[in-house]
């Protein structure tokens, strides 16, 4: 299979989505910052399965770091990144001033979505993210878009986005992958030290000993939350949240309540200096 090619430009890639379709293919997207790891190839297998043409963005999103984020060394390594995309067709891999023009102003606000897990620790973030995939939306047109449920707050964010704003987008979530020990992938593992890598192991198996608690009958979101917090609070340098949330609307249920629907356990905190996220789905 010949290797990706490679675009830089709106204009190279809608051309190339478009000639796609009227060829009767079906487009498929896999928005990326790059760093790409094994999470990242399966995101591109899964566009693969619903889509004859894959697109892989590699943007590396200005807007939805803050202030004091890691924006400057975010690892970014584009010739390595296209040498682990079998299958794709197009990369498209913009300048930031080709993503965000001069005299750029324009942002797309996020409701309700954005008021829990971590709109409160990252301001601005969701804005940041709502309008990169609105762009990259508007350049590849109408297609299946493929994003990983790690960052299940995204995903739902994603969807609302494409169904408010009327988008010619099919949103598809892919479950976390995960590394031989239960880490969930991502480009940030790569900041954990050899000391800070075992630790950060409390956040699948907190959330693994919860699932078991929800598969035996616990119901008591508080005894779930739990079981999660006290095992990553022994390792972790900060936790931002630990939550049990409806998983549609994404409100935090009260340690008193009862989960009698869709709930999602989610996670952020850092283990050292790197922020990490993990959630686990009880049904």
């Amino acid at each position: 299979m010949p290797p990706p090619i490679v675009v830089t430009t709106a204009f190279e890639a809608r051309a190339a989505c478009t000639a796609a379709r009227n060829e009767g293919q079906r487009v498929g997207l896999v928005p990326t910052m790059g760093a790409l790891h094994d999470g990242h190839v399966a995101l591109v297998r899964e566009a693969a399965r619903h889509a004859d043409f894959v697109v892989c963005s590699i943007f590396v999103n200005p807007t939805q770091f803050g202030p004091h984020e890691d924006l400057a060394r975010y690892p970014r390594d584009l010739e390595g990144d296209v040498r682990k995309l079998e299958g794709v067709a197009v990369v498209f891999a913009p300048q930031v001033t080709a993503m965000y023009p001069v005299g750029d102003e324009t942002r797309v606000d996020v409701g309700r979505l954005a008021e829990h897990l971590c709109g409160p620790f990252r301001p601005g973030h969701f804005a940041g993210v709502a309008t990169v995939v609105t762009k990259l939306f508007a350049v590849v047109g109408p297609c299946t878009a493929v994003f990983g449920e790690k960052d299940f707050q995204q995903l739902a964010i994603v969807r609302r986005v494409a169904t408010d704003l009327l988008l010619p987008v099919n949103v598809v979530g892919h479950p976390i992958v995960r590394e031989a020990d239960g880490l969930a992938m991502s480009s940030r593992n790569a900041y954990l030290t050899p000391v800070d890598r075992p630790k950060a192991l409390a956040l699948s198996r907190g959330l693994f000993e919860a699932r078991r608690a929800f598969d035996d009958g616990e119901r008591r979101a508080g005894v779930l939350r739990a079981l999660v917090h006290t095992l990553v609070a022994r390792v972790a340098s900060s936790v931002d949240y630990v939550t049990v949330a409806d998983a549609e609307a994404l409100v935090p249920l009260a340690d008193d309540a009862t989960v009698t629907t869709r709930v999602v356990i989610a996670v952020a905190c850092r283990v050292g200096t790197t922020r990490l996220l993990d959630n686990i789905v009880l049904a």
